[in-house]
């Protein structure tokens, strides 16, 4: 079963100072066989990290992920015009764009388990009526 690893996990692993270090880098150990990502995530990690501490820490940031087992998939024009119903049905949240095509992603592969610490991801609701939630750890 593949495991979707939001920003907020892959953050928290590479940031020395994050008090969620620990949990996120033990979280993605117990994964590593199932790991996917997206284009949007990397790219909102790389900006995240390059902003709070500088290019060659991005740089590697992002680096590591591509040399680990970790699938990267690549958002699509579906992915994004998902995201767009998403922004309109959920117009009460301020859900990021990466956090939606992310979800539309999910969704598109059938992905129904998420690491994150970002709450969005449990107040997030798809399918028929919009009745099911991802699981999300931890």
């Amino acid at each position: 079963m593949a495991t979707f690893v939001d920003t907020s996990i892959w953050y928290a692993a590479a940031d020395e100072s994050d008090t969620d270090q620990d949990l996120a880098q033990s979280i993605l150990a117990q994964h590593v066989d199932s790991l996917v990502t997206s284009d949007h995530v990397l790219v909102e990690l790389w900006n995240l990290v390059r902003i709070r501490s500088h290019h060659s820490a991005a740089h590697q940031a992002v680096s590591a992920i591509h040399a680990s087992r970790t699938r990267v998939e690549c958002t699509t024009d579906a992915d994004l015009q998902a995201a767009e119903t998403i922004r309109q049905q959920f117009d009460d949240q301020a859900f990021s764009l990466t956090d939606r095509t992310s979800w539309a992603l999910m969704e598109r592969l059938g992905i129904t388990e998420a690491l994150s610490l970002d709450d969005h991801y449990r107040i997030y609701r798809y399918g028929p009526e919009r009745r099911r939630a991802f699981r999300v750890l931890p």
